[in-house]
């Protein structure tokens, strides 16, 4: 396929960034999204053009860090499927792709695709965890949690940080990545007893980064590759209201 491309270029965070167009001619419809800017690149190197730099890592859809606009949607036009796992098959010959980074206030740009989650991890860092005392790992049967429990943990905990509810969000909030990390531990008997102290922490916290406050438009589950509900944005609500007033 002969593919057109307009990507976001841009310095550093300071400078001023702008679309530039390439074409490539041999686009297989077998190629991932990023095996097709890894063949761009190819060539803008022996061209002795600087390539376009983008995160990566796992290429399985797990790790939360190939994320990019595209064509206006965060991680392309499938439906809970992260960019590394889109191929090009979704595309046409002859088509225009738009690539650009996912942008907010608390997503400085690195360079070009890439930007800076770090503020992601901040969250996490101020309460996204169980205190435990260290040692062997408990018998499983000691402490006794439901299947439905258990399911409902796990789905929340299926939130991969790639921050596609962020870019989605038209005021950039992180609601659905913070009130993720809270419910998969709130749900848990380790992660009930630092409950209050965990929510106030992460959604103050969630505040200093610079993200956005949800207004409910939903548009975070919609484009969220893992599907998380927004059912735990109301949870982490309701936690948080709870734990100013007991306090």
């Amino acid at each position: 396929m002969k593919i057109h491309l307009k990507i976001w270029r841009q310095k550093d965070s300071q400078s001023k960034g702008g679309f530039k167009e390439y074409t490539l001619d041999d686009v297989h419809q077998e190629m991932s999204f990023l095996e097709m800017l890894d063949t761009l690149n190819i060539k803008l190197v022996k061209k002795g053009e600087h390539p376009v730099e983008f995160d990566h890592d796992c290429r399985e859809g797990i790790c939360g860090q190939c994320g990019v606009m595209i064509n206006g949607i965060a991680h392309g036009p499938l439906k809970n499927t992260t960019t590394c796992q889109l191929h090009m098959r979704s595309f046409k010959d002859g088509d225009t792709i738009y690539v650009e980074p996912f942008k907010a206030a608390a997503f400085p740009v690195v360079r070009d695709l890439k930007i800076n989650r770090s503020s992601l991890d901040h969250i996490i860092t101020s309460g996204g965890y169980v205190s435990v005392d260290t040692g062997q790992a408990p018998e499983a049967n000691t402490i006794p949690i439901t299947n439905e429990i258990a399911e409902a943990a796990f789905d929340s905990a299926a939130c991969i940080g790639c921050g596609a509810c962020v870019a989605s969000c038209k005021n950039s909030s992180a609601a659905l990545f913070t009130s993720a990390k809270i419910t998969q531990l709130e749900l848990l008997p380790q992660g009930k007893k630092e409950t209050r102290k965990r929510v106030v922490a992460m959604v103050n916290q969630m505040e200093e980064e610079g993200f956005g406050h949800c207004t409910n438009t939903e548009a975070c589950q919609v484009e969220c590759p893992e599907d998380i509900s927004v059912l735990n944005i109301a949870r982490m609500n309701y936690e948080y209201n709870k734990s100013k007033i007991l306090n």
